[in-house]
Order: C-alpha cells, then sequence, then structure tokens
C-alpha cells in the first residue's frame, strides 16, 4: 500500500510538471519506477498505459483553456505514434541486462539536455498561437520524439516541446498544450507495441492504476498553471531530477557500492540546485523588467494625459480661443 501511494504521488508530481512543462511525466515516471526495480520495458509499459488516462484529462484541459492549436497537434501525433510503435517493438526484444544502462543513458542525456537549455539559454518566446512550422520539419521532429519515448519511458515531451520553443516560432502555452494532446496517440501506440511484445505477463495492473490516479489529478491544475509559473523554472528543475534518479540507476547497474552512490549524489546535487536557482534567479528579473516597463511605455504612448490643466487667465485665453 505504501509503494502504491508513492507511485500515485510520482505520478501526481510528473504530471504537474508536463502538464505546465510540456515534458517530465514519462521521464520523471519511468525514472521512479526503474529505481523500485522494475525492468525498463515495464516500466515504460507501465508509464504509456497510466499516460493513456492522462493524456485524455490533460487534453481536455488544455483545449477547454485555449492551449491547443489542433493542426500542430495532428502533425505530430500521426509520426509520433509510428515512432512509439517502433521504439516499443525494439525495447520489447531487448534484455533486461542490457536495456536498462540503455534507457538510464538515454533519461540522463536528455536529463542533462533539459538541465542545460532552460539554464544557460532559456528558449526565446513568443505570442503566436498558430504554428508556422511545416509538416517537413514536425515529422521527423515526431517520429524521433515517439521513438526516443517508447525506447527510454519517457522522451516525447523532451524532444518536441524543447525544440518547439527553442524555435520561438510558437506561443509556448499553445506549443505545451498542442503537444501534451498529441501525446495521447503517441502513448497508445507504444502501449500497443509493448502488448504485442510482451503480452500482459509481468504488467502490475497496481502500478498502472497508482501512477494513473495520481496523473489524472494534475492534469487539470497543471493545464491551468501552464501560464502562470515560469517554464525555464520548471524545465531546470525536472532536468535535474532526471539526471539525478538516471545517474543513480547507472551507478547501480555498473555494481558501484551504495556509499559510493550516495556520496557522489550528494556531491552532485548543490551543484544542480544552484543551476535552478539560477533559472528561478532569472525568471524573476525578467518579470520585474517586463513589469517596471510597463509604466514607461503608457507615459510614451499619452504624453497628454500627464500635462497640467491650465488655469488663471492665461487658461482662460486658452479656453476661449478653442
Amino acid at each position: 500500500m505504501r509503494k502504491l501511494l508513492i507511485l500515485s504521488l510520482a505520478g501526481l508530481i510528473a504530471q504537474l510538471v508536463d502538464g505546465a512543462l510540456g515534458m517530465g511525466y514519462g521521464v520523471t515516471s519511468s525514472s521512479l519506477l526503474l529505481l523500485a526495480g522494475l525492468s525498463p520495458a515495464l516500466a515504460s509499459a507501465s508509464v504509456h498505459l497510466a499516460e493513456i488516462g492522462t493524456t485524455i484529462i490533460s487534453g481536455a484541459s488544455h483545449h477547454r483553456l485555449g492551449n491547443t492549436d489542433w493542426r500542430l497537434t495532428a502533425r505530430l501525433a500521426g509520426p509520433g505514434a509510428v515512432g512509439a510503435f517502433l521504439g516499443a517493438t525494439v525495447l520489447s526484444h531487448l534484455s533486461t541486462r542490457a536495456a536498462t544502462p540503455i534507457s538510464s543513458t538515454i533519461l540522463l542525456a536528455l536529463g542533462l539536455y533539459v538541465l542545460a537549455r532552460f539554464t544557460i539559454r532559456p528558449p526565446a518566446a513568443s505570442t503566436a498561437r498558430r504554428s508556422p512550422h511545416s509538416t517537413l520539419f514536425l515529422t521527423p521532429l515526431a517520429l524521433l520524439g515517439g521513438f526516443i519515448d517508447a525506447t527510454g519511458g519517457g522522451g516525447w515531451g523532451p524532444v518536441t516541446t524543447t525544440t518547439l520553443l527553442s524555435r520561438g516560432r510558437t506561443a509556448p502555452r499553445t506549443v505545451v498544450g498542442s503537444v501534451d494532446t498529441a501525446e495521447f496517440l503517441v502513448s497508445v501506440a507504444a502501449s500497443a507495441g509493448f502488448l504485442a511484445g510482451l503480452g500482459t505477463a509481468g504488467i502490475e495492473i497496481g502500478v498502472v492504476l497508482a501512477v494513473l490516479a495520481g496523473g489524472a489529478l494534475a492534469a487539470p491544475l497543471a493545464a491551468w498553471v501552464v501560464s502562470r509559473l515560469p517554464g525555464q523554472v520548471l524545465g531546470s528543475g525536472v532536468g535535474a531530477l532526471i539526471v539525478c534518479t538516471n545517474l543513480m540507476t547507472l551507478l547501480h547497474a555498473a555494481g558501484a557500492p551504495t556509499a559510493l552512490v550516495g556520496g557522489l549524489i550528494a556531491a552532485l546535487a548543490p551543484i544542480l540546485a544552484v543551476l535552478v536557482a539560477i533559472s528561478a534567479r532569472r525568471a524573476r528579473r525578467s518579470l520585474r523588467l517586463t513589469a517596471a516597463s510597463h509604466p514607461r511605455e503608457r507615459a510614451l504612448r499619452q504624453p497628454a494625459l500627464r500635462e497640467p490643466v491650465p488655469t488663471g487667465a492665461a487658461g482662460v485665453s486658452a479656453g476661449a480661443g478653442l
């Protein structure tokens, strides 16, 4: 029971980050399931089965709040589903011993990329609610995102959302809402690939339902906070979490002593905390500059409103002359 509650909490946190940032549910949940002892294929299968439910709720919430560009969603969902099915088929035929380092290495690389991307050079923002990207650009991007998502247990968001945000041509809330909505079809295709390759043997329905329950609770709230919280802070935070969890998995797979693993993580934690703090500081500075610029802009647009009304004889003369 305690394990299921922990998994539900992990699903809640992962979906809260994913719905607000457009990434993090799969990689965070899969990393925690790997630490809990599940094989990479079963961890990824459990996460994708749970995501079928969470993406329905998340997609509906984003649509209701106007965060979705359905043309962008459609052009991502199809190729993403193909890539996810292929990735699930490949992972299903790898042995657990071979798949664990591969999956954790992919997740670690994604975590480092997300951390660096949102800490060092945050993506440029745009206000366009319709994505201008062509099918020629979106198709290979979605294929790669779907393949990595299935083989790594997550990666759809880190690949697609981060790439689209880094282009700076679509509003962040539209990118997040559209990518999250397209993930439904990606999750269905990945689940079909895992079920075809693994069957239902080893998949714990309790684990799936626990992760689903936590994610379902967070999905509507996450869609609401997408335009309220600084994306770069969430991005660096989830990147740091992915780095820590998958570094631990790789060290354990390599046979490192527990004391050594704990020491390395303890030494790394302050560095990651500083990087997240840098993101938070930049976000606050950006908010202050934006707030400070508005009064000056209004003053420049309406200088006449700041002039005193003429009084006395001169004022009367001026009024009479009108």
